[in-house]
């Protein structure tokens, strides 16, 4: 049984713990409703978004652009949003559980890492990392989303990449995260724009510029879309992890408290014994 002092100094030193786990769960829920806002905020643009690119696609006809051009998926990349940081459960390894079995069966796929996590176990293992996006903070800007699909959309243009694929974290709600994977590049009009086709659009000053134009907007909403949602992801994961810890930190001193009473019950047991057994001997 350990000493007396030695529990002390246990209990002592897990109570400093969850202090700081008490601390990172009350800062993690203030950015989470935060982080959710901003999702909340975003999610009717992107679903209006997309529903405006398929009806303009479907009314548009034949029109080539090279975002929509299909070519062999021989070069892959893969776009992966982690968090810089952990401490948030297993949100960061869904991610990279998800992205890992995507492209065990690839021959050629770069990476493409928003995050420190991501990239630090993707280049441990020696895989292609085309281009690497840390320390983004706690607040995406929409000049960082379209930064990154800059580089996209230039790779892809120059022909670096075949098709690009955006693994990201959906945010359902504070328990929920669900690790998700889109195809962004070629773009796919959503299916099931049937009324479109009935619409007959007039363009100005044609079908191609608007496309140009719409393309590019559509790729830079999808990823400033997935970087909030894996933010409110993050956020919501590290606060349930850290109230978590905070629990079992409070079972453990609990435990530990109960073992210490023993011990010190026992240790005055026993110098009761000896006194009494030391009165003995002298009658």
């Amino acid at each position: 049984m350990a000493s007396l002092r030695d529990l002390r100094r246990r209990i002592k030193s897990i109570q400093s713990t969850q202090k700081i786990t008490k601390a990172m769960k009350a800062v993690s829920a203030a950015k989470m409703r935060r982080a959710q806002d901003q999702v909340l905020a975003a999610r009717p643009y992107a679903k209006r978004m997309r529903d405006v690119l398929g009806r303009v696609a479907n009314s548009a006809g034949n029109v080539r652009n090279p975002l929509l051009e299909v070519r062999e998926p021989k070069k892959v990349a893969y776009l992966l949003v982690t968090a810089d940081r952990g401490l948030c459960g297993g949100f960061n390894g869904n991610l990279i559980r998800k992205a890992s079995h995507e492209i065990k069966d690839r021959d050629a796929t770069s990476m493409i890492c928003v995050g420190r996590k991501g990239r630090d176990f993707f280049r441990r293992r020696n895989y292609h990392i085309a281009q690497q996006y840390v320390g983004l903070g706690e607040t995406i800007s929409l000049g960082q989303a379209q930064e990154i699909a800059r580089f996209v959309i230039g790779q892809y243009g120059a022909g670096e990449f075949d098709a690009v694929y955006l693994i990201y974290s959906e945010f359902v709600n504070v328990l929920i995260q669900r690790p998700q994977m889109i195809q962004l590049l070629p773009v796919q009009p959503p299916a099931g724009a049937e009324e479109a086709k009935k619409v007959d659009y007039i363009f100005e000053p044609d079908a191609e510029e608007v496309l140009n134009v719409l393309l590019p907007r559509y790729v830079e909403n999808m990823v400033y879309y997935a970087l909030l949602e894996s933010k409110a992801g993050e956020q919501s994961a590290r606060m349930t992890a850290m109230d978590s810890a905070t629990k079992n930190a409070a079972d453990m001193i609990d435990r530990l408290t109960l073992s210490m009473n023993r011990a010190r019950q026992a240790a005055i047991t026993k110098e009761i014994s000896e006194i009494v057994g030391g009165a003995a001997a002298l009658e």
